[in-house]
Formats: structure tokens, sequence, C-alpha cells
């Protein structure tokens, strides 16, 4: 089994907004107090608060603060099990970074954007009306916009704002549908401009640099935004209308990503990329394409695609596969504004991408003398 998220448009009417943004606030307000308990636990008795010992204050803080009541348990349970998980990656930063981790932080007024039933399945949550309503708990029916069915058991269901809108993501638990075995293979070179991919059978696929596009417009709202005074109605307006450009361009990335994803994994059974740098990438002088091409969003949507479809996705090292030559192999250090080249060694006029898209797909064969390829083995 495999879970599977879903994610819908909800459209509460004024007073449903309200109780969502007070939800939010209320489970921003217990998170804030949990990891200044956790603080304050270690800063006094040297001692590390466990989620459990956490949890058996819940019936305490219900019963002593009356709003809470009015929140579902197991949002209440949720918001803890974010300040463990906070605390537990933190650890985990600091044993692997040798004492260098920033610490969990608190969460600021409007910082706290998503509640969450952990079972929603038995309650919570339900659709109603053949899914044009859902049912929220401390909420009530709201309309929701059901635009593609739910498949599976229904596990978990969290509320999410983005901006002044509201969405429903489910997670259900779905049987694995393994699309029919295909034996053709693929390597791919990840680009910024103007290509976002080239395979190694020559087929480019044109960077949309939806950043780059909407440059313009951003430019004009941030100067307007400089211009309002801070914590005004009016400067409130203008970040949001910033928010929403940026929101835009998120989504409008995230769609060519999926489609492009699904178009490898439906032809091909085995995807072969380099295993790149991209957090380095992110920080060099090549930062802005790299963000604006979003390659780990784009690599993260093809392997879970992949693994729903029975695809492989093989990553393999990413070092000369631009300076070999395909053909003979012969090495010879370019600069990056080269981009069609003679190989002096064999004469094969070949362009820069495809030849690196060839050399990828070629260091995915196993064995030292490339006796098979690394898709075939069990």
């Amino acid at each position: 089994m495999a879970r599977k998220a879903c994610k819908y448009r909800l459209y509460p009417t004024k007073p449903q907004q309200k109780d969502l943004e007070r939800t939010l606030e209320l489970c921003r307000q217990l998170y804030n107090a949990a990891l200044q308990e956790r603080r304050e636990a270690y800063k006094k008795a040297k001692k590390s608060l466990s989620l459990y010992e956490q949890k058996r204050g819940l019936p305490e803080i219900r019963a002593d603060l009356p709003e809470y009541k009015r929140v579902h348990s197991q949002v209440l349970q949720d918001v803890l099990q974010r300040v463990d998980r906070a605390f537990q990656g933190f650890f985990r930063r600091l044993k692997a970074r040798k004492g260098q981790a920033g610490f969990p932080r608190f969460k600021g007024r409007g910082r706290y954007d998503s509640f969450t039933f952990p079972q929603a399945y038995t309650t919570g949550v339900k659709l109603q009306e053949g899914g044009k309503r859902v049912l929220i708990h401390g909420v009530g029916s709201v309309k929701v916009k059901l635009h593609r069915p739910l498949e599976g058991q229904l596990k978990t269901a969290t509320i999410k704002r983005e901006g002044n809108e509201w969405y429903l993501i489910l997670v259900c638990e779905v049987e694995p549908k393994p699309l029919p075995l295909s034996r053709e293979a693929v390597g791919i070179d990840l680009g910024t401009n103007p290509h976002f991919l080239i395979t190694s059978e020559g087929e480019m696929v044109q960077a949309p640099r939806y950043l780059h596009k909407a440059q313009h417009k951003l430019a004009i709202a941030q100067r307007d935004l400089a211009r309002k005074k801070r914590g005004s109605n009016r400067y409130e307006k203008a970040r949001r209308q910033i928010a929403k450009l940026h929101r835009k361009i998120a989504n409008q990335r995230r769609d060519f990503h999926h489609k492009i994803a699904r178009r490898l994994v439906n032809r091909y059974g085995a995807i072969v990329h380099e295993d790149l740098n991209i957090l380095g990438l992110g920080r060099s002088h090549v930062a802005k394409g790299v963000h604006d091409a979003g390659w780990a969003q784009f690599l993260r949507i093809l392997a879970y695609k992949a693994e729903e479809a029975g695809r492989r996705v093989i990553t393999v090292d990413p070092k000369y596969t631009s300076q070999d030559c395909p053909v003979c192999g012969h090495r010879e250090r370019r600069p990056l504004w080269v981009r069609e080249f003679t190989c002096p060694a064999c004469g094969a006029s070949l362009h820069r991408d495809v030849a690196a898209a060839r050399n990828i797909l070629a260091k995915a064969w196993t064995g030292p003398s490339g006796t098979g390829p690394a898709w075939a083995v069990p």
C-alpha cells in the first residue's frame, strides 16, 4: 500500500473563515507554549520533556481554557507532535553538523498556516453531498471543489491557509498501480536556460522561466510595498499582492514539473539523472536560474511518480559528463558558452547537453566492463 495526497480548494463563508483563523491561532499559541515548556525544563532542570509527557497535560489545558474545547483533541495532539519533530530535527542536524544547527523557533502571528486531523477516517472531517461540501469539526459544513475523486482509504486531513485561500489536503492509502513494463531507458541532463531538460535521445524541453517572466510585475509590486507604512492596511494589501504573485509562479512551475515527469514516467522504464548538489548550486552565481528551474522539486516529483508506476530512477556521479565524448570517451574541458562541438579524437559533431545526457545514461551501466544496465539488476 502507498499513500497519496490530494489537494482541494475550500470556499468558507466569512464566519467559517474566522473559525478557521481562530483554530490556527489557538494551535500557534499551543505550539509556542509547548516549545517554551521544553526550553524552561531544560534550562532549569536539565531535563528534556518527551512528547507523551506534554500530551498528558492536554486535558488540563482544555479544562482551564474553554476556547480549546472547540478544537479537536487530535488536532492539539498533532501540534505537540510538530514540536517533537522540530526537536528531533534539531538534534539530528546538531549531530550531523557537529554542533551547528538552528534551534526550533517560536511561530509569530500569521506564521502558523495549517492544522491536521491525524485520524480523519474516523472523526474530524467528513465529505457531504457527494463531495460538494466537507464537515470540519469546530467549523461546520464548508463548500469544497473536489476536482478529482478520492482513491483508497482516507487517513489524514490537513486544513491549510495560503494567503487568502484555504485548502483541504487529504492523504489516502491506495493500492499501487504499476504501468506496463517498459525496457526503454533515458538519460536526462537538467539545465536552466534555454533548455530545462535534454534527453539522451536528443529531445529538448524549453525552460519556462516563470520567475524571469514575472520579474517586471514583481518589481512594481515590491516598489509599491516599499512606499507603504509598515503595519498599515495598505501595507498588508500590497504584501498580499506580492505573495499572490509568488504563489502563481510556484503553481505554474509545479504544474510544469508534474507534466514533464508524467511524460517521462509513462514512456521509460528507467530514468537516469545526475546526483547534483542542488543546495550548493543554489548558493552559487547561477542560483537565480537554479531556483527558477526548481530542480529539487522536479526530481522529487519524478521520484514518487516513478515509484508509483513501478519505474526506476537512477542517480549517477556528475563528474565529467559534459567533458567526455560519448562516442570515443575523449575528455576535453570546454567553456560553458560552447554549446556545439566536434570531438578532436573521433570527429563526432555533438550538442554539449545531448552529449552530457548520453554520458549520464552510459554511467548507469553496472560492472567493471559495463556488463549490464543498472536497472536490470534485481
